[in-house]
């Protein structure tokens, strides 16, 4: 146990739990601290790991132990940058949620701090894990399609109403918007089966829904963002936060760096839950049905023909046990592998910046009248830090 790699969590609720999956004793790695402002999740995570282990709502009491070689940044967005920029500014390997931060600002300040520190940045860009993207990836990499010149994506977000709209999400000053929030996943992985970042993004979307609803949480309570099949239709909703102003509807386009077309749907108040990519090359199509579930399928067409529903060929995808298809378990071994060895991963901490970029540069069109914004490339000198890691 000696030579295991020792874990803090700053923010050990809610997506926190995600580093369950690096407690490893005598494997390699071991939780052995977590911060929080909830007094039931501290005593919740020391009832899980043993007595022994450190709890403290102070983040930076933890981050000044010197036993502590990496932490998982788990807590709300709106404080991504100030725990991310601390943690890698005490020398320790992040892994940070999705997404970086709230703003472009907050990004670049992140990636300076883990190029003034020499600390490990990872980020926990998860789709890039799951089994369907990677079999969309390899089929796009192994020139199923030919060149990529399109990619179009989907999103239907049935627990929106739930999840979204309760609690500070729903809040542009502290989500900045849900093309950011929920869309930052998706973005990036436009990005990555595409091979491009956006330079040029443009956007329209509403309160479309969710801002008639007049059934409000008080300011000090907190509100209730489990889902719950009942909780239909949309309209039905209660205890909404008492700030409603980010979009329910959004549709945002981007043009890439490598000549590529892009499209994001996203709406928060389908019936169901699912993600649906459509990529387009110079020689076929691929397309998902079903995401991280059992029974999703890619299907490819690569033939000249009419209405064809079920594709040319079909990729059935094998879901592997762990939390968004597998997907949870797979991306906390690379990031610990990341922190004993170094070396290239699935994830990118500056694809993640490019990704929340074009996130609130859309936003920023959309409650603009949509009108077309150029998207900032990283600092040159920033970018071939990781670049060379």
């Amino acid at each position: 146990m000696a030579d295991d790699l020792r874990i803090g969590v700053i923010g050990a609720g809610g997506r926190g739990r995600l580093a369950d999956h690096a407690h490893k004793p005598g494997q390699g790695a071991r939780l052995v601290a977590g911060a929080d402002q909830s007094p039931q999740v501290l005593r919740s995570f020391k009832e899980k790991y043993g007595p022994d282990v450190f709890v403290t709502a102070d983040y930076r009491e933890l981050l000044a132990r010197k036993d502590i070689d990496a932490v998982f940044v788990a807590t709300p967005d709106f404080l991504h940058e100030e725990h991310a920029v601390a943690a890698l500014s005490a020398g320790k390997a992040v892994y940070l949620e999705k997404p970086m931060a709230i703003t472009i600002e907050g990004c670049d300040a992140i990636l300076r701090a883990a190029k003034q520190s020499g600390a490990r940045l990872y980020l926990g860009h998860n789709m890039r894990h799951m089994p369907f993207t990677r079999k969309m990836k390899e089929l796009i990499d192994g020139g199923a399609i030919g060149e990529v010149t399109a990619g179009w994506c989907r999103h239907f977000i049935a627990y929106g109403g739930d999840a979204y709209f309760k609690d500070w999400h729903a809040d542009r000053r502290t989500a900045t918007s849900l093309l950011l929030q929920k869309g930052a996943h998706d973005i990036d992985i436009l990005h990555w089966l595409c091979g491009g970042r956006s330079v040029t993004v443009h956007a329209m979307g509403a309160l479309t829904v969710y801002g008639r609803i007049t059934d409000r949480h008080p300011p000090e309570e907190r509100g209730d963002a489990s889902w719950h099949l009942e909780n239909w239709p949309p309209l039905s909703q209660k205890g909404l936060n008492p700030v409603v102003d980010v979009e329910d509807l959004s549709m945002m386009q981007m043009r890439l760096d490598n000549g590529a077309f892009c499209s994001y749907q996203q709406c928060h108040y389908t019936p169901d839950a699912w993600r649906n990519y459509t990529i387009i090359g110079t020689e076929g199509r691929i397309e998902n049905f079903g995401d991280h579930k059992a029974g999703a399928v890619v299907r490819l067409w690569n033939k000249r023909t009419s209405y064809n529903p079920d594709g040319d060929e079909q990729f059935k995808v094998e879901i592997p046990a762990g939390g968004h298809g597998g997907a949870d378990p797979r991306i906390v071994d690379e990031f610990l592998r990341f922190v004993r060895e170094g070396g290239r991963t699935e994830t990118s901490p500056l694809a993640a910046r490019d990704s929340v970029a074009a996130g609130v540069l859309a936003a920023h069109s959309l409650r603009n009248g949509g009108i077309p914004v150029d998207v900032p490339a990283v600092d040159p000198e920033v970018a071939a830090h990781f670049e060379m890691a």
